[in-house]
């Protein structure tokens, strides 16, 4: 079923209305992972639960309780449910996003401000925190909204919503809130959903739309070692005392090696070897590892074979070192020995692997490897969060919908993809509603979100508004 015209004008007759209010979303810093920022992501739910109900949508602001973050305890933030229509002859699609970002400062090394929405017209790229990640789609699904409520057009679908401010922290509460209104029925906000669409990932590159039918899991580790009562004057006290930073290095060293390969016993032996049906899902892929060098800025892929980067990336599990708390690293010299160092580590996983097959492995060895050091200090291993990993059948008419839609849109077959990120609530939805979950990306593989200068293309946004609306009418005209 083809969207209407007018609907597709209307999105292009407002190009300016849409990306100020983009501005505003990017303007609020709803940083869920500091907790100066808190009052900042309560701002930004108020602010999109204003949105949601000034075009027609009942909406639930939903308290998740408190948490407890760097010692001090926090009032989470609500998740946002929302309903529009309740036509039984209509399919009902839930929509998922979030409207927390990643940390961000102009001192990481961003070219503007990046709470302020920057509009390059020589690119058209529109610069800021969280302008792909995730308000650039969600205010996708508000175009969508305002477009038909303006217009006076039916929406060919119901729509239900659930958007959370805890995504980059873990999600913390929306399990629990999700699996409980399971269990209220007919009384439930997510009662007769038939599936749920996530835009929350990207293209491969920035040529070819895709549809992702996979993400990988996540284990996130926090290794901590102490010994001294106190920092301490390397000049007084180097080599009289073990030295947490040195057992720290020590050990972050053994867990990966230089080609990627995961040193923890076990670890990489769970996951099958790729037959040479699946491999040619990868090798039709618009992917190539020019276009990974162009991403990074560099050429150093673990590979030159495209396939063997691309199932790095979707098939295989990795972990990477993301830094070490508690460390001097000011400009100068500073001759400290610091009392008490932490690293950060992930695991990245991919089926058959879950966070409870692989902590244990992982604690198992780090203590092992800490111990060959006979050291007298302190070790302590932590798992910060988890998430499980998830594929979905891509052959369900969910995914047929959003082929024929990104067809209409882009006049491009999509790439079908896995993706190498984790969104953990993808597997929750799809285990306590029973229902088909698709990722249908709006930004492009080159947008940079948790990075410095992240940005969304002002073609994807109003492209990719008229895929989320034209998808909802596949969705509507698909044979289930």
């Amino acid at each position: 079923m083809a969207s209407p015209p007018q609907f597709l004008q209307f999105i292009d007759q407002n190009v300016s209305k849409f990306i100020g209010r983009l501005a505003e979303a990017v303007a609020i810093p709803s940083v869920s992972g500091d907790g100066s920022h808190r009052p900042d992501v309560f701002r930004m739910s108020a602010w999109l639960d204003g949105q949601l109900k000034s075009l027609g949508v009942t909406t639930k602001l939903v308290d998740l309780g408190k948490h407890v973050m760097d010692g001090q305890e926090l009032p989470l933030p609500p998740a946002i449910l929302g309903r529009i229509g309740d036509d039984p002859k209509k399919k009902t699609v839930l929509v998922y996003g979030h409207y927390d970002v990643q940390p961000a400062n102009k001192s990481d090394g961003w070219d503007t401000e990046p709470f302020k929405l920057v509009v390059d017209e020589q690119t058209g790229r529109l610069i800021g925190r969280g302008s792909t990640d995730d308000k650039g789609p969600i205010l996708g699904w508000l175009n969508v909204l305002e477009a038909h409520k303006t217009l006076g057009i039916e929406l060919p679908v119901n729509m239900r919503f659930c958007f959370e401010g805890m995504e980059e922290n873990g999600s913390e509460g929306l399990d629990d809130l999700i699996k409980t209104e399971v269990t209220k029925g007919k009384e439930s906000w997510f009662d007769g959903v038939d599936c749920v669409c996530i835009s929350d990932n990207y293209w491969l590159n920035s040529r070819t739309p895709c549809i992702t039918y996979g993400l990988r899991g996540l284990v996130y580790f926090k290794l901590s070692v102490s010994g001294p009562a106190r920092d301490l004057h390397s000049g007084v006290f180097g080599r009289m005392v073990h030295e947490p930073m040195t057992d720290l290095i020590q050990v972050m060293s053994k867990l990966v090696a230089a080609d990627g390969t995961i040193l923890v016993p076990g670890v990489d032996d769970m996951v099958s070897v790729a037959d040479d049906e699946e491999r040619k899902i990868y090798e039709k892929l618009d992917y190539s590892v020019q276009d990974v060098e162009d991403a990074v800025g560099a050429p150093i892929t673990l590979s030159d074979d495209k396939v063997t980067v691309i199932m790095g990336r979707m098939r295989q599990p990795s972990l990477s070192l993301h830094g070490i708390e508690g460390a001097f690293y000011g400009a100068g010299a500073k001759t400290v020995i610091p009392a008490s160092v932490s690293g950060k580590f992930s695991i990245r996983i991919v089926p058959p692997q879950t966070p409870e097959k692989i902590e244990p492995l992982v604690v198992k060895y780090v203590e092992q490897e800490f111990a060959k050091l006979n050291s007298k200090n302190k070790l302590k291993i932590e798992n910060l969060h988890d998430g499980r990993p998830w594929l979905a059948d891509y052959k369900h008419w969910n995914y047929e919908a959003a082929r024929r839609a990104t067809e209409a849109v882009y006049k491009q077959t999509p790439d079908l993809t896995r993706e190498g990120g984790s969104i953990p609530v993808t597997l929750t939805f799809a285990e306590s509603l029973g229902v088909n979950v698709l990722l249908l990306p709006m930004g492009r593989g080159d947008d940079g979100a948790h990075s410095t200068n992240e940005k969304l293309d002002r073609s994807n946004f109003i492209e990719g508004s008229k895929l989320l609306g034209t998808y909802l009418y596949e969705v509507a005209a698909a044979k289930a």
